[in-house]
């Protein structure tokens, strides 16, 4: 995403860049964009949890208001081009639609971690999601029937 925003940067675009705490960028390594922090409105016990589907189902919820108000502010100071946002950050959509604001979402990353997210329903639905306390693993690979 950084890496998208530096080449707009290069032709001519201000950027501003909307993150809650969760794993932030160094603002210190991007001197040339505006960075504006927003809360996740997570609890401690919240935004450590495991269980990765419902840390990102309460994040996008707790968002809407604050990134709102955000581009709210935003807005004022003058128009914005485009709206670039992360594939997690669901809630961006309706916010974006809102203003009138063209939105592109931008999937960070892999097909396998793609593949891997598709299945946490699944997951969760035959009980191995969140994580259980394991104390032994065993893994074996199958012989092959000759």
């Amino acid at each position: 995403m950084l890496q998208l925003a530096n080449i707009l940067h290069s032709r001519g675009f201000s950027i501003t860049v909307i993150q809650t705490h969760f794993n932030s960028p160094a603002e210190s390594k991007h001197p040339h964009f505006t960075f504006i922090p927003i809360s996740d409105g997570l609890s401690p016990a919240e935004a450590s949890t495991e269980d990765v589907v419902s840390r990102l189902t309460l994040r996008n919820s707790n968002c809407v208001a604050p990134f709102r108000d955000c581009l709210a502010g935003l807005l004022a100071d003058g128009p914005i081009t485009c709206l670039i946002t992360d594939a997690f950050w669901h809630f961006s959509q309706s916010v974006s639609e809102g203003f009138g604001i063209t939105r592109i979402v931008l999937r960070t990353s892999s097909i396998s971690s793609f593949l891997a997210y598709d299945a946490f329903p699944v997951l969760r639905e035959k009980g191995y999601l969140p994580k259980q306390d394991v104390e032994n693993f065993i893994c074996t690979k199958k012989s092959e029937a000759t």
